[in-house]
């Protein structure tokens, strides 16, 4: 089986540019390894064909002389929540099976106008709905490190992806901590940007005012490398941010004189053992590269759960109402009437995962509860934000483990959905106020990778970044 990890995603570029590599290589060297670990059930469909025709017009503009991007023959995975020419987009759901997408998301077009070529689809929990890739309604996705265990979620199938070298680099989306979680249960790097600053046009709603797109990769670098091209304000997503001044790569400083906070509330019971020593040792590390180490108490923190468990079912319920089996993906197509097409396309096509938030969405927002819970829960949210805030005021960066176990068994919290939904439990603030936060390996616990949060405040991605490499080279 091959195993040889990919050079640094700028080596790529820069050899397929110089004429060392060759694209069409690289995407037959990402298709081999897919193949040969189907095992693992990363993913759901490849683009051979489009991508094999992108990859000789690669190596036709470099031949040509001409320099081919910054990204220049280098592949990678989308999740399937993202429209890409070249295979169906199903979000893993039954309920768009056999959608073709008629247009690609400004997330990849941005990429392919850079050189990338995605190769192939990730799976996931059906519509980003989980933290295992158990949800999906085709494949459970196993972990790289241990196929007993989940990837964590819902972006599951891209860390394995990465972490199996399939591709030098996956893209994600977090909600909740969906790129996050799964990059710190296989052992990648997850970021997830500031709110607005990559488009989510063309990539598959889940609940909009926290959903965030984001890279997944070996390293820090490579996750700039990718962000750098993503990122900026978007015609097609009136959400979307100016990005920074400078390039999001040009990494400057190191770890002397910042002031780092470590989360008291993330530090406190319910954290494992194994996790607490590697996220200390971390910490340590931390200090003694010359960061001022502060703790930092986030009172309102304890109720995040329960506050994003409430807003966003409630957006999945509005943006889970176009699946009607009206336009697109499937229908039931034996109903007598409209209302029974409505409800046996939805009682068919949607998995239990999908439905239960329909349900708890649709409550809060209904006649009689939307003060109770929904109104509720926007007022703690603001307050949540405000803490954030006044918390940048004293230090330049938070941290704390970005899950409270390793990865679980394959299974293990599958009867039991407020359990799966703890595991979310140290990401959902962080979508909740809208600010960067990242996951870098931090060690192991059990033979298994355990990932370190840093979380900046907003807009401040680069800092963030440049904070985060220096930290992966003391943890290395």
């Amino acid at each position: 089986m091959s195993t040889s990890q990919w050079l640094p995603i700028r080596d790529i570029a820069a050899k397929v540019n110089g004429g060392e590599l060759k694209a069409v290589d690289l995407v037959e060297r990402a298709l081999s390894t897919i193949a040969e670990k189907e095992e693992f059930a990363a993913i759901l469909a490849t683009t051979e064909v489009r991508a094999r025709a992108r990859a000789q017009e690669i190596d036709a503009r470099v031949s040509r002389g001409e320099h081919a991007g910054s990204l220049a023959g280098v592949p990678f995975i989308a999740k399937d929540n993202f429209l890409v020419f070249g295979a169906e987009t199903t979000a893993a759901s039954n309920i768009l099976k056999g959608f073709d997408a008629p247009y690609q998301s400004t997330a990849i077009e941005k990429l392919e106008a850079a050189g990338a070529i995605c190769v192939a689809k990730a799976n996931l929990d059906a519509f980003a709905h989980g933290s295992s890739t158990e949800n999906s309604d085709f494949m459970v996705t196993k972990n790289p490190h241990d196929i007993t265990r989940v990837p964590g979620g819902s972006s599951g199938g891209s860390a394995a992806a990465v972490i199996l070298d399939m591709a030098p680099f996956a893209l994600g989306t977090d909600t909740g901590g969906s790129i996050r979680l799964p990059a710190s249960f296989c052992g990648a790097v997850g970021y997830k940007p500031t709110y607005g600053l990559v488009s989510r046009s063309g990539v598959v709603a889940m609940a909009s005012s926290t959903d965030v797109i984001g890279p997944m990769t070996r390293t820090v670098d490579d996750a700039a490398v990718v962000l750098n091209v993503m990122a900026g304000r978007d015609p097609l997503d009136s959400t979307t941010i100016d990005r920074e001044d400078d390039d999001y790569t040009s990494f400057s400083g190191d770890l002397k004189g910042k002031k780092v906070g470590v989360i008291k509330e993330y530090m406190a019971e319910g954290l494992s053992t194994g996790v607490r020593e590697q996220i200390e040792s971390a910490i340590e590390k931390m200090r003694t590269a010359g960061a001022e180490i502060i703790e930092v108490s986030l009172p309102t923190l304890p109720a995040a759960l329960a506050v994003y468990y409430i807003i966003c079912p409630a957006e999945v319920s509005s943006n889970l109402s176009r699946y009607d089996g009206q336009k697109y993906g499937y229908t039931y197509d034996q109903a007598a009437d409209l209302a029974e097409s409505y409800s046996k396309t939805r009682s068919t096509g949607f998995g239990k995962e999908a439905k239960r938030r329909i349900i708890i969405g649709t409550y809060v927002l209904s006649s009689g509860y939307y003060d109770a819970y929904y109104k509720k829960a926007q007022t703690v949210r603001t307050k949540l934000i405000a803490e954030f805030a006044a918390a940048f005021e004293q230090v330049d960066f938070l941290v704390g483990p970005t899950a409270p176990t390793p990865a679980f068994k394959i299974g293990e919290h599958s009867s039991d959905p407020l359990q799966m939904y703890l595991t979310d439990i140290m990401t959902v603030a962080v979508n909740l106020v809208g600010v960067p936060a990242i996951s870098i390996p931090a060690g192991t616990s059990e033979g298994l990778p355990v990932g370190l949060q840093i979380i900046a405040a907003q807009r401040q991605d680069k800092d963030l970044l440049a904070t985060a490499k220096a930290a992966e080279g003391l943890l290395a």
